[in-house]
């Protein structure tokens, strides 16, 4: 069966006189999709997965006996008939199994030898994610299926590679496979996998204990072979004059899509959203318009859903209309104004733990007591007992704190790989 996508707009289409930015929180809900890895009709699926084998994760090496038993749990997760390899990575990529750069069609036997192969693995030498990268897109460029999902576990920063060179890398197969990272202890950098998962339409999120790998890997890939629809866009036109301010996803991680933006049809603008299955997103498209007379209702925006041939599989409107109804014009939108919190949540978290990192205690004590703050206005219990492990908290609604004197890597950590998660607030009809 093939998933059915709908459309629906939230937002305060009343502008005050003058105005000239257009919010709005546009969800898409997909249903009668796959909904898990035994589903006969979930999508032509290829898998790649990636172990971080340098050799720091000899140490301690449960790290290494973990990530073994992690990965043999998502081959045994795998459906039959889906495509799958396993990656060495190391300052070189190598294959695990098969033992050519190939991949093998998931059966029992596959399964088994697969599993057989990462037995002998050992652990040596660095850290080059890059390269890594490369061969997985060199593997899932031989694959025809539509959903092409890799994960990527390391324990390290990508010590024995130039920055450039990764960024270089991820400009050539970013939109070609999607990537979920996640990294293992304390001793990888969190914005190095989160521009790496950003740059490939993936998650990141930090196992602190190697036995809780295995668990994290049957869900990656369970959702990943809950995919149906592969390669969807979201498709926003523009009237003439107007200006996309940005285009992010803000459910169920925020995600700025802005600079992924492919011309179309005229006046229109692609942006990705990867693959699909039985779920829902939102995104927070922000427009800025010619402003015209009290009394005017203009078009603001039309959004579409778009696979690659062409189709259309749902769409919605962003309207703009100019009153001088002060009650109405500045109603605030309660989608709008939430997800606005939640970015300005994440830009607090990761700006106050830079600072503290700097040294800077000032600038940190304001940008976390702000999340704080907004944690507690929100309802974003997780976040707030996270930011409770770096400060201290004397009152959670005014955001008035202190840094403790003594912090957890593992707590600095696990806040900031998380301030990307987002919150959903609960909704009325659209508008």
């Amino acid at each position: 069966m093939t998933a059915q996508f709908q459309l629906a707009v939230f937002q305060n289409e009343y502008l005050p006189e003058g105005a000239a930015e257009v919010n709005a929180i546009v969800t898409v809900s997909a249903t009668g999709g796959a909904g898990g890895p035994s589903t006969a009709q979930a999508g032509p699926a290829a898998e790649v997965i990636i172990m971080d084998c340098s050799g720091s994760m000899e140490m301690p090496r449960r790290k290494l006996e973990e990530a073994k038993r992690a990965t043999s749990v998502a081959i045994d997760t795998l459906r039959d008939g889906v495509q799958f390899a396993v990656v060495n990575g190391m300052d070189i990529a190598q294959m695990i199994y098969p033992r050519h750069p190939r991949m093998v069609t998931a059966d029992d036997r596959t399964r088994a030898e697969a599993k057989s192969a990462l037995a002998g693995v050992r652990a040596d030498g660095g850290t080059a994610i890059g390269e890594w990268l490369l061969l997985a897109d060199r593997l899932f460029a031989d694959q025809p299926a539509s959903i092409k999902h890799a994960i990527l576990l390391t324990d390290g920063r990508n010590e024995h590679e130039a920055p450039q060179k990764l960024d270089t890398i991820l400009r050539q197969v970013a939109g070609k496979y999607v990537v979920d990272c996640r990294g293992v202890g304390t001793d990888w950098e969190v914005a190095e996998l989160r521009k790496i998962s950003n740059r490939m339409l993936g998650s990141v999120d930090i196992i602190a204990e190697p036995a809780g790998l295995a668990a994290d890997f049957r869900s990656m890939t369970a959702a990943a072979m809950g995919k149906e629809v592969a390669d969807v866009a979201l498709r926003l036109w523009t009237p003439q004059g107007a200006t996309v301010k940005y285009v992010k996803q803000v459910e169920p991680s925020l995600l700025d899509l802005t600079d992924r933006r492919v011309e179309s049809v005229p006046r229109s603008g692609d942006y990705p959203t990867a693959s699909w299955g039985t779920e829902s997103r939102d995104y927070h498209v922000c427009v800025q318009v010619s402003p015209a007379r009290v009394g005017d209702r203009m078009l603001a925006g039309r959004v579409s859903l778009v696979l690659p041939d062409g189709e259309i599989l749902g769409k919605a409107q962003v309207i703009a209309t100019w009153t001088d109804d002060s009650a109405l014009s500045t109603r605030i939108n309660p989608q709008v104004a939430h997800y606005t919190g939640q970015a300005e949540l994440a830009s607090a978290i990761q700006e106050g733990l830079a600072a503290r990192k700097a040294g800077d205690v000032e600038t940190a004590t304001a940008k976390l007591g702000r999340a704080v703050a907004l944690a507690t206005e929100t309802g974003h219990e997780d976040t707030a007992k996270l930011l409770a492990k770096v400060v201290d908290i004397d009152d959670p609604v005014t955001g008035t704190v202190r840094l403790k004197r003594q912090v957890e890597t593992v707590d600095e950590m696990t806040l900031d790989t998380r301030s990307t998660v987002t919150k959903r607030v609960g909704k009325p009809g659209p508008s």
